[in-house]
């Protein structure tokens, strides 16, 4: 099976986005991992299917079909999700991956058809929409234009956007930011944490922070909350690689947590000179990117509890993080995708200089 899964993840690597300069492949072992219902635990509650197809026996594109019972049964809903989906431009392919997705998710009782999306909000989602000359972070899709093309042709519709900005790093901490942020301190008896120990942060906020994730994007678009058993695997994934100095912790008096910010070096460059492969060369590319290499930061996250939203609270977290870029030297931020209609999020940009460079749509279709 993975060496199945493999032809399936590297398609669009090897052959479709091959000389793409905005394409940005996702480690060819992680995603493999992700798509195998022995290493993810999403699979506790997911079900999948994949499908590829050929022309003149050469791989021509590919999709997941995959169902989220947890979300259905917290949304009342019968939806399928489809995913991980690339192809040619041609009708004829892909009116035979969307038909055998289709099929599949009829069989398992579902009456809609929803994505690009994954088994939970911690895989790429959205099709690409507008910024095709641009380049693409690691957590991101991309995509060719003729893919909205094909999915209205399908009779796919808007279910929802997100967008995406470039976000020019200040000189300084803005004056208003840095009043809104003294404000918030004083009033709510809240500070900010860092770690110097990879193992002390984990010991000590490593459930937390995935808590506050969970709390925060709860009423989000599809969210699917993580289980216990996908926090641990994060955490071991994710946070022994992060650099301490790109993650913020707001904390009350009695050292609880209430918000983070997750930011990172960007890798794609060094993804993309790496091909999705850690051998030979590409371990040696994102170390690079990694010590410094890169003038673009990633923003991966912000969480900030419920009760703790719109007041303010994210200023903090701008305020202990950006001398940071500063001192990298990064040149600009690139968001993660947001929510269109989400202004509690967009609202916490006007402080900056801002571009909004990308947007990508999740379809929806009743089947």
């Amino acid at each position: 099976m993975r060496r199945e899964l493999k032809e399936f993840v590297k398609f669009p690597i090897d052959s479709l986005y091959r000389d793409n300069p905005y394409y940005v492949p996702a480690l060819v072992s992680d995603e493999v991992d992700t798509l195998d219902p022995t290493k993810n635990p999403a699979f506790r509650f997911c079900e999948s299917v994949y499908y590829m197809a050929f022309r003149d026996g050469k791989p021509a594109g590919r999709i997941a079909g995959i169902i989220n019972n947890v979300v259905n049964e917290r949304m009342g809903k019968k939806e399928g999700r489809f995913g991980f989906v690339d192809f040619i431009d041609d009708p004829e392919v892909v009116d035979a991956l969307f038909a055998a997705v289709t099929k599949w998710a009829q069989g398992k009782g579902m009456t809609r058809l929803t994505g690009p999306l994954g088994f939970t909000d911690m895989d790429r989602e959205g099709c690409l929409v507008e910024g095709f000359d641009q380049l693409v972070t690691q957590a991101t899709i991309y995509n060719h234009a003729y893919y909205k093309d094909h999915l209205e042709r399908l009779g796919f519709e808007k279910d929802v956007d997100w967008i995406e900005m470039k976000i020019m790093v200040p000189d300084a901490i803005p004056d208003k930011m840095q009043r809104v942020a003294d404000i918030v301190r004083s009033r709510f008896k809240l500070h900010t944490v860092r770690f110097t120990s990879r193992k002390k942060l984990v010991e000590q906020y490593g459930d937390a922070i995935f808590n506050v994730i969970n709390e925060a994007y709860d009423s989000l678009f599809g969210y699917s909350p993580l289980s216990e058993e996908q926090i641990q695997h994060y955490i071991k994934l994710y946070l022994p690689y992060l650099p301490l100095d790109h993650i913020s912790l707001i904390v009350k008096e009695d050292e609880t947590l209430v918000g983070v910010g997750i930011s990172i070096p960007s890798l794609s460059h060094a993804l993309i000179k790496g091909r999705g492969r850690l051998l030979p060369w590409g371990w040696w590319h994102l170390l690079r990117a990694f010590k410094g290499s890169s003038h673009i930061v990633d923003l991966m996250l912000v969480a900030v509890k419920p009760e703790y939203q719109n007041k303010g609270v994210n200023s903090l977290l701008f305020t202990d993080l950006i001398p940071v870029f500063i001192r990298r030297g990064y040149e600009w931020a690139e968001s993660n995708p947001e929510l269109e209609l989400n202004n509690k999020v967009l609202s916490q940009w006007d402080y900056f200089e801002v571009v909004h460079n990308k947007r990508r749509r999740a379809y929806t279709k009743s089947i």
